[in-house]
C-alpha cells in the first residue's frame, strides 16, 4: 500500500506573535503551542509527507500599520484602532501618502462589501528581514532536524508583502489587488490536494488560522474538508478575539473539520 499522505500547515509561527519579550503583537498562548508542534515533530514527525510553513511579511508602511493613515491634524491612529468606511469617507482617517487616498477608500469599501474584517490597525509586526518576522529559534531548529532526518519537503510561503492589502489567508489578500506583482503563493494547494490527511497549528486562531482554513476549505471543496484536522491545543486566539476564534472552530466542525490535540493525535507510521 503507498504511505499516507499526511502534510502539516503551520501558520506563522514567528517571533512577533510569541508571547515573549520583545514581541510585538504576543498572542497569549503562542509560545507554548508551538513547543507543542515541535513535541509533535519529535514524537509523530517520521509520520509527515511534507510540511508548509506560512510567515506573515510586512513593509513599516503598510495598509495596517499606523503610518499608512493620519488624521485632520496629522496624528497617526494608535495600533488597535478599527478605521470603518465611514470615516475614511468623512474624513476622520485619510492616506498619509496623497497618491494612496483612491486606493484606501476603495479598499475599506471592499472590506464592507466582501464582509471581511474591518480595518484593524495593528502595532508595526514581522517586518521583512527583523528579528520579529523569524521563525521562533525552537520550532526552527525543530523543523530543520526534521527535514534532516526525513529528507522531505520543507516549504515557507510568505504573505504580506504587499502594503496596499492585508494578508490573514495564506492564500488570498483580504482585498486582492489586481495591480500586485507578486500574488499570493496558491501553487501549494497542488500538494495539499494529494494529502489523506492535513494538519492546521499556529496563529493566530482567530485571524490568520480562521481565514486560510476558510479559503482552503473553499478550494478543495466540501467534499474533501474532513482531511483538515485543526490541533487546538497548537493555536490560539488574539486577545480580546477568543470568542471568534471558537466560532470559526464551531462553524468549520459543522462542515467536517476534524478536530483533536497533539495528545491524542495518532499518525500512522
Amino acid at each position: 500500500m503507498p504511505e499516507r499522505n499526511v502534510q502539516l500547515i503551520i501558520i506563522d509561527p514567528q517571533n512577533d506573535f510569541c508571547d515573549q519579550a520583545g514581541a510585538a503583537l504576543p498572542v497569549a498562548g503562542a509560545s507554548a503551542d508551538l513547543q507543542r508542534i515541535g513535541a509533535l515533530l519529535a514524537q509523530q514527525g517520521t509520520a509527515l509527507s511534507q510540511i508548509h510553513v506560512t510567515l506573515d511579511s510586512h513593509l513599516p508602511v503598510d495598509i495596517a500599520h499606523p503610518s499608512w493613515w493620519c488624521d485632520a491634524a496629522g496624528q497617526l491612529p494608535a495600533p488597535f484602532t478599527v478605521i470603518s468606511q465611514n470615516e475614511v469617507e468623512s474624513g476622520v482617517w485619510r492616506a498619509r501618502d496623497p497618491a494612496q487616498q483612491a486606493h484606501s477608500l476603495a479598499y475599506v469599501q471592499a472590506l464592507s462589501c466582501n464582509q471581511r474584517y474591518q480595518l484593524m490597525i495593528w502595532p508595526e509586526h514581522c517586518l521583512i528581514g527583523s528579528w520579529g518576522q523569524a521563525v521562533q529559534s525552537d520550532l526552527l531548529a525543530a523543523l530543520y532536524t526534521w527535514q534532516r532526518q526525513t529528507l522531505k519537503p520543507l516549504h515557507f510561503i510568505h504573505k504580506g508583502s504587499n502594503p496596499r492589502s492585508e494578508h490573514y489567508s495564506a492564500l488570498q489578500a483580504e482585498v486582492p489587488d489586481v495591480n500586485d506583482a507578486n500574488p499570493a503563493d496558491t501553487a501549494w494547494l497542488t500538494e495539499l490536494a494529494k494529502a489523506d490527511l492535513i494538519l492546521i497549528a499556529g496563529q493566530a486562531l482567530s485571524h490568520c488560522v480562521a481565514s486560510t482554513v476558510r479559503d482552503l476549505a473553499n478550494a478543495l471543496g466540501e467534499a474533501q474538508i474532513h482531511k483538515l484536522l485543526l490541533l487546538t491545543d497548537c493555536t490560539s486566539p488574539v486577545a480580546g478575539f477568543a470568542e471568534q476564534g471558537q466560532a470559526f472552530i464551531t462553524e468549520m466542525r459543522a462542515r467536517g473539520m476534524q478536530t483533536a490535540s497533539h495528545l491524542t493525535l495518532a499518525l500512522d507510521h
